[in-house]
């Protein structure tokens, strides 16, 4: 608060109006107060700033501040003096006239990184994506000063520090914000470990009590792990494993963050995963993994869940045969294969490209198909052929690098929150027994039934005869010979068929799973606000807390490079048209301008 006194009257303002006090030119005058000579000295480097004139500090200590203007001969000058018993200081004497052209350049001297800091705190607490280069830009825009690109980036990290804390202090926090995630979420996992004689950080490990409890209530099967490495000051990685709800949305499972990728990480990750799960107890079914080929990651899958399915992300397996073969036509017949349903077809697009090149084999050798194929793989993917969690990491990796680790994961748990509190509250107005998704998918399977022959063979066992091929469907196992209704966990087109003959509803079989009652359930829990860390019990107190100091992994100087992951590279790629009249690639046949 600062109370200024203008033509006998009391003005008081506060901290917040310094700048617009200078921009509208109320005056300074004897008897203006400051809380303390810190804020003195910033508000006259404030206003200087902004009258554009260079001030000069001629005494500044514990009992009085002088400035006058820098300019020789120009009789601006002020002089406060801290009040008896306060801290209080106040304007003793002022004379506010100019008689020099003030600062005609664009670089201020006033314009110091402490005064950048202050000037971008309140955009870079909204946006911690703030690039210096649009520090710099703003303040030139807005001031009319000049700053370097070093004093933008410094004044972005002072501010950053103030706002957030140091990168030390997060990681000195850590065990304490642990503690705190269990308190305010209780059944939740939450722990840090270190390393070495200087208790150097290894590993964090987190799963809210939601998310847990979210699994088991939709009881879908399916997990996806991937990673995203960070490049902040000190380096690591985000492990994460997602479950998939019954509308295909991502909910991560357990969170981790480990001070690099490595086997030995990927396997402690996954065992704490199983011991989440409870993988013991016979209540929980076999598990499909979905992931890359990271290094470690498939010997883990198979220490530590030795029953489920693991499966390869079809991007990374479409990436790996493209960089190899580089070959449109074949890389299109590829895709075919991928989705082939039954071993039959897949075996023919395989002979399709042994024609074109002989080192197909080979590859498949490197990617056996049972971990990629759907016609041979015996796991349910539930149509998830590719990784959805990669762009969650990559946006929290991109979102969140320049935060202390505390402030990374406060910002994970809020979005994970917020997920939980829309997708709850969207539930809630649906009607109808299945989700949306599985509600359309169901409709257009009634609908395309409607042009089949369906020949009963007995109470549960069906002949669906159409134009194309015959299909076996049996509703006591839910099994169609198309197997559509196996891979997806709804009815296919036969099934429906079938069910519609024999009167039944086809929506009351898909698996329990897709029902609204379901996944009102998966999101019932509540994922609570963590507790202010003036709060939080510091290391070493009565707690009895570790004290964990930043890891040895720290990032080396110069820009990082930045790998960036577009949406539209975690899809399948656009399929490359062919023309039937001159068989090039790139345009139809009715584009044609080859001559004959």
């Amino acid at each position: 608060m600062q109370c200024i006194m203008a033509e006998g009257a009391l003005i008081t303002l506060d901290s917040d109006d310094i700048l617009a006090t200078a921009d509208h030119h109320h005056p300074l005058a004897v008897g203006t107060e400051f809380p303390d000579v810190e804020t003195c000295r910033r508000t006259l480097k404030d206003l200087a700033i902004a009258l554009h004139f260079d001030l000069r500090i001629v005494k500044s200590d514990r009992s009085r501040f002088i400035a006058k203007c820098s300019k020789e001969g120009c009789p601006w000058r002020i002089h406060a003096a801290k009040c008896p018993g306060v801290s209080t200081f106040t304007v003793r004497t002022l004379n506010a006239e100019h008689t020099c052209d003030g600062v005609r350049d664009l670089h201020h001297q006033q314009a110091s990184v402490g005064w950048v800091a202050r000037s971008v705190e309140a955009r870079i607490r909204d946006n911690p994506q703030y690039k210096p280069k649009e520090i710099l830009q703003d303040i030139r825009d807005e001031h009319g000063v000049a700053v370097s690109y070093m004093q933008a980036w410094r004044g972005k990290e002072r501010s950053m520090a103030a706002l957030h804390g140091t990168y030390e202090e997060g990681y000195r926090f850590l065990p304490a914000y642990c503690e705190q995630i269990k308190v305010s979420n209780p059944g939740s996992v939450a722990f840090a470990t270190a390393s070495g004689p200087e208790s150097c950080f290894q590993r964090l490990f987190i799963a809210y009590r939601a998310c847990i409890s979210g699994f088991f209530s939709s009881f879908r099967p399916l997990l996806e792990l991937d990673r995203a490495h960070l490049k902040g000051k000190y380096l690591g990685a985000i492990l994460c494993a997602a479950a998939v709800d019954a509308d295909d949305g991502l909910f991560p499972l357990a969170i981790a963050v480990v001070d690099k990728e490595s086997g030995e990480n990927w396997s402690w990750f996954l065992s704490e995963v199983r011991k989440l799960l409870g993988m013991n107890t016979d209540t929980m079914p076999r598990l499909t993994i979905l992931s890359e080929r990271q290094s470690g990651v498939v010997e883990a899958v198979e220490t530590h869940f030795p029953t489920a399915f693991h499966g390869f992300c079809l991007r990374y397996v479409s990436e790996s045969f493209r960089d190899t073969f580089k070959n449109t036509k074949l890389v299109n017949i590829f895709w075919s294969a991928v989705y082939a349903l039954t071993a039959a077809e897949f075996e023919g697009k395989i002979a399709e490209m042994n024609e074109i090149s002989q080192d197909v084999a080979r590859w498949f050798e490197l990617f056996p198909p049972h971990l990629w194929a759907v016609a041979y793989f015996q796991g349910v993917r539930y149509g998830h052929f590719g990784l959805g969690i990669t762009e969650v990491l990559y946006n929290w990796a991109l979102e969140c690098h320049e935060l202390p680790i505390t402030q990374m994961m406060e910002h994970i748990r809020h979005q994970i929150s917020s997920w939980f509190e829309a997708r709850r509250d969207m539930s809630m107005r649906w009607n109808s027994i299945l989700v949306p998704s599985a509600e359309r998918r169901v409709t257009e399977a009634v609908s395309d039934a409607r042009c089949y022959q369906v020949l009963r063979a007995n109470e549960v066992e069906f002949e669906i005869v159409s134009t194309e091929r015959t299909n076996i469907v049996d509703i006591r196992t839910r099994v169609c010979s198309c197997r559509r209704w196996e891979l997806y966990g709804l009815p296919c087109a036969h099934a429906a068929a079938a069910l519609i003959s024999c009167g039944q509803n086809v929506h009351m079989f898909a698996e329990p799973c897709f029902t609204v009652s379901s996944y009102q359930q998966t999101y019932s829990g509540v994922i609570k606000e963590v507790a202010d860390r003036r709060m939080w019990k510091e290391e070493g107190g009565e707690g009895g807390l570790m004290r964990i100091r930043p890891p040895k992994t720290r990032r080396p100087p110069g820009r990082p490079k930045k790998k960036v992951v577009r949406v539209e590279n975690l899809k399948r790629p656009k399929r490359i048209v062919q023309c039937g009249r001159c068989h090039l690639l790139g345009h139809s046949q009715k584009k044609c301008t080859q001559p004959i």
